[in-house]
């Protein structure tokens, strides 16, 4: 009856905020000219103490986690899968040594009708339709990859990240849409909502089944933007009010439920937050975004995410969003003391999603300001991973550690090398490798 009573309620809520959820990869571009949201105070009591696992070190740290999908990058030489054309690749990953492993699961690609099993969906292995390819066995062959890693001591602690709303779960179009948006983007009806706690529940057996320890969870991948959740406000105004939040909030609960009821060990990550840092029409500041969450919601997650892409040749003049968030954490009694982990890294040129410039001279030139933004990270107590996305670029945000066809590295390969492997995660940075030097 419970159950049923939320969803109602979820229903009116949904109707009355006309929200909609969105895919979005690159940040809003839109002028800021909205008041920024007034700071929140805190009324629940501070959490119990964390296990050692999510205390913030004594000192500068920072471990390495990388983004890929493809579990022919992702298979252990010794587990003797063939795959091809991504040996040398698969291997050069795992010299990374990652110690966290983030696995998008794109809900509406795995899961177009209700009645498919999304976990065995095959996936062509292509990075867009470019090759090479290799089909797949879907997420239980990407889980059972990483756990072929795992054996090995290598590392690959599964974070999971959801996004993509199927047709058959989305409400039909409403509020104030970019052109092209699709039922994709779109908000849950109550049978999506439905479907959504089956997906979790399912996630969770999965890796049961496959023996693969299912400790990180991400609710969904930058609400703050408007291609992954939309709209971001009840009028198309730049100061109209948010309404994205309280969508993030219903899919925030419902999963944390879902995992409290499945027992066992499980962290939620807080955000997986755009790093736009300008409120829009369509768009909304990671600071705002997070500082309009309800306190249930902040004080139920384990670690803040934040996406922070570098940007070349922007210096002392470049937004720091994560200044920002760290600010907004601040003012939570609950979150004072949560470690933030940055889930999205990585460098592609000027403006990371629009392409490199510049040839070999700008790959290198990139290598060197992420080294500087990886230092800068390492100092602060408060971050304590970084995750590069991707390892093989995707062609439509190519910020990846080679290039989409497989046929050469970029120089950041090098230098994430140096940061993971086996090096120790509170050990003083790493001397900037030959590949990167101008």
């Amino acid at each position: 009856m419970r159950r049923r009573g939320a969803l109602a309620a979820l229903a009116l809520g949904l109707v009355a905020l006309g929200a909609v959820l969105v895919l979005v990869r690159t940040p809003g571009n839109e002028p800021k000219t909205g008041a920024p949201h007034p700071p929140r105070t805190e009324t629940r009591p501070q959490r119990p103490p964390k296990s050692p696992a999510l205390q913030l070190p004594g000192g500068p740290s920072l471990a390495i986690g990388v983004t890929e999908t493809n579990p022919a990058l992702l298979w252990s030489r010794d587990s003797g899968v063939d795959v091809g054309p991504f040996a040398a690749w698969r291997d050069r990953l795992a010299a990374l040594r990652p110690r966290y492993l983030r696995v998008l699961v794109d809900w509406a690609l795995l899961q177009p009708r209700p009645d498919v099993d999304p976990f065995d969906v095959a996936i062509d292995g292509c990075s867009r339709d470019e090759p090479p390819c290799r089909a797949t066995g879907g997420l239980r062959e990407i889980l059972r990859a990483a756990r072929s890693q795992q054996r090995d001591g290598a590392g690959f602690d599964v974070v999971l990240v959801i996004y993509g709303v199927p047709a058959w779960a989305a409400r039909p179009p409403s509020g104030c849409e970019r052109r092209g948006t699709e039922a994709y983007s779109r908000p849950i009806t109550p049978a999506g909502l439905e479907g959504y706690r089956a997906l979790v529940r399912g996630l969770v057996a999965l890796g049961r089944q496959e023996g693969v320890p299912l400790r990180w969870w991400s609710p969904w991948n930058e609400p703050n933007g408007s291609y992954f959740l939309s709209p971001q406000r009840a009028r198309c105004e730049p100061d109209a009010p948010l309404v994205s939040p309280a969508i993030y909030t219903t899919l925030f609960r419902t999963m944390r439920d879902e995992l409290r009821a499945a027992g066992g060990e499980q962290h939620l990550l807080l955000g997986d937050l755009a790093a736009g840092p300008l409120n829009g029409r369509m768009s909304t500041s990671a600071p705002e975004f997070l500082a309009a969450l309800p306190d249930d919601v902040v004080c139920g997650a384990d670690v803040m995410s934040q996406h922070a892409y570098t940007r070349r040749g922007l210096g002392a003049a470049r937004p720091d969003v994560v200044a920002a968030v760290e600010a907004v954490l601040r003012r939570r009694a609950c979150a004072a003391d949560m470690p933030l982990w940055l889930t999205e890294v990585g460098v592609g040129g000027p403006s990371p999603g629009k392409g490199r410039t510049d040839g070999a001279a700008g790959a290198r030139a990139d290598c060197r300001v992420l080294a500087g933004d990886l230092r800068r990270w390492w100092s602060d107590p408060r971050i304590i991973a970084a995750f590069q996305y991707s390892f093989r670029d995707d062609p439509r945000f190519p910020v990846g550690l080679v290039d989409a066809r497989l046929r050469h590295p970029w120089p950041t390969l090098d230098l994430l090398e140096a940061w993971g492997g086996s090096r120790p995660t509170q050990a003083p940075p790493p001397t900037l490798p030959a590949a990167c030097r101008g």
